[in-house]
């Protein structure tokens, strides 16, 4: 057995294993079989006091596990609920579009960032608020853990974070955080060192909702990717490139023609031989371009390991894990990067995001971005069956209907089963995000008590070893919080 493997049988036990139960506050709650996570942003514990949340928490879905958010710039896991969407029915009826700026909600020990040029990124949403000296010690009491959650999703024009950017193919820097940039890794190794060492914490979880150059080109998500996000062309990668035997100029070539064939297959016009022949054209001239793609992904797996390392080094028996992007159940390509059983011995867990309700709109918009570049020769239907098919999913809504239903359960059942396939043999965990109150546009699909009931029954029925309530607290209707609940006593894991 491995020093990894070792780490790993010991940390699953430990992320299992129940509080003392003498330091349960509530032993009225049942403590949960399998692991109940739930996401929760700073402003909800000091909107509506951190007992009272936990609490509710716990009385409404049986929760055990607080995924407390604590760095981000985004909205997704941090502030109130987005501006525009109806409030929900806890918390302070109003938005925080006037206060909200988001960094970091918890104090750090700027000895830890001495190698990196990004030294001043504490949140000052909230004051001094400490979100985990807060939470840690009040969630000990109700029995629950306490996980750390952030993502890279960082500020704009934040001083000294430039030489931690991405390039761009036009030689710009970009909003994106380089990889390979030593002032980046040593951002991202200080962050996860100042909270093992200074917080009681049972693990770290880090997400990166992105997507390597050749995925960005051809506008492979559902967040519609510019062309002025591929990248990295910085000294960094380009040294990495050449040490590894790839050629940074063919690349940029190869990018560039690229380019122009994306603009050219978004104003429709239609190459001699179509689109897909000639994207494969450009790719056999060009295999530089899938070498960029694969060196990308492999940057991002080097950051992965490198925070595993390093929070193991303080705390072996502390858990680190990731949060899986949605693109993953849309984009082949993506997908093809998410190798389980490869990432299993630097992961303790996954998060593999199935989020049911937003699935449908956001795989209309999938389709409808690679639908005018690459595939533009495939009608949108035929295409999005094609996608049904290689992703080995069940029958789903039509183009027509699909952002108004969303995705089934049946949906979350298989991607659920076919996550466990890919960690067969592993020790890491498995913890699907399940969609409550997820904000969709006007008409589509929406969560209710019902359809929560169902994909969380899905997922255990899949073989999940927990689930995990997303995107935030602070969006989340109660009902659908019970709703939870209610499917977790009735698969009497509670």
């Amino acid at each position: 057995m491995d020093r990894r493997q070792f780490l790993q049988t010991a940390t699953g036990a430990a992320l299992t294993a129940a509080v003392a139960p003498a330091q349960v506050m509530n032993p009225q709650v049942p403590k949960p079989k399998k692991m109940i996570g739930i996401q929760i942003g700073a402003v909800s514990f000091t909107d509506e006091g951190t007992d009272a949340v936990i609490e509710e928490c716990q009385r409404d879905a049986f929760v055990d596990t607080l995924f407390v958010a604590t760095f981000t710039y985004g909205r997704g896991i941090g502030g109130r609920q987005i501006p525009g969407q109806p409030l929900p029915d806890h918390g302070k009826q109003q938005y925080d579009k006037d206060t909200f700026v988001g960094g970091c909600y918890t104090n750090y020990d700027k000895k830890y960032f001495a190698d990196t040029t990004l030294k001043n990124f504490r949140a000052p949403d909230l004051g001094n608020y400490d979100v985990l000296e807060d939470v840690i010690p009040k969630a000990r009491k109700h029995g629950v853990k306490t996980i750390a959650w952030f993502e890279d999703v960082m500020g704009k024009n934040l001083p000294g974070i430039e030489p931690m950017q991405d390039v761009n193919l036009q030689g710009e820097k970009i909003s994106t955080m380089n990889f390979n940039a030593q002032e980046y890794r040593a951002w991202i190794l200080g962050m996860v060192e100042n909270w093992a060492h200074n917080y009681d914490l049972d693990g770290i979880m880090w997400g990166s909702e992105r997507q390597g150059p050749l995925s960005n080109a051809l506008g492979a998500s559902h967040s519609h990717p510019s062309l002025s996000s591929v990248c990295d062309f910085s000294e960094h990668t380009i040294a990495k490139a050449k040490s590894q035997g790839i050629n940074p100029e063919r690349a940029r070539k190869g990018y560039e023609d690229l380019e122009k064939f994306v603009t050219a297959s978004r104003k429709g016009v239609r190459p001699a031989d179509g689109y897909y022949v000639t994207l494969w054209r450009l790719m056999l001239k060009y295999p530089e371009l899938l070498a960029w793609e694969s060196l990308w992904n492999q940057s991002l797996r080097d950051t992965q390991k490198a925070v595993y390392d390093k929070v193991k080094s303080i705390k072996p028996q502390m858990g680190v894990g990731w949060h899986i992007w949605h693109n993953n159940s849309f984009s082949p390509i993506y997908r093809a990067a998410q190798d389980y059983a490869e990432m299993a011995p630097y992961s303790d867990f996954l998060k593999v995001v199935i989020y049911q309700n937003c699935a449908g709109e956001r795989m209309v918009d999938y389709v409808n971005s690679v639908g005018s570049t690459y595939f533009a020769d495939v009608p949108k239907q035929e295409l999005l069956d094609f996608h049904y098919r290689v992703l080995d999913y069940g029958p789903e809504a039509d183009m027509q209907h699909l952002a108004a239903a969303g995705f089934s359960a049946d949906y979350v059942l298989c991607e659920t089963k076919r996550a466990k396939a890919g960690l067969a043999g592993t020790q890491t965990k498995l913890w699907p995000g399940i969609d409550i109150d997820i904000p969709t546009g006007n008409g589509s699909a929406k969560c209710t008590p019902e359809g929560t009931r169902k994909v969380v029954e899905a997922a255990f029925n899949g073989g999940a070893d927990g689930v995990l309530l997303s995107r935030k607290y602070s969006e989340m209707k109660l009902a659908n919080l019970r709703a939870a609940g209610e499917a977790i006593r009735g698969l009497k894991l509670v």
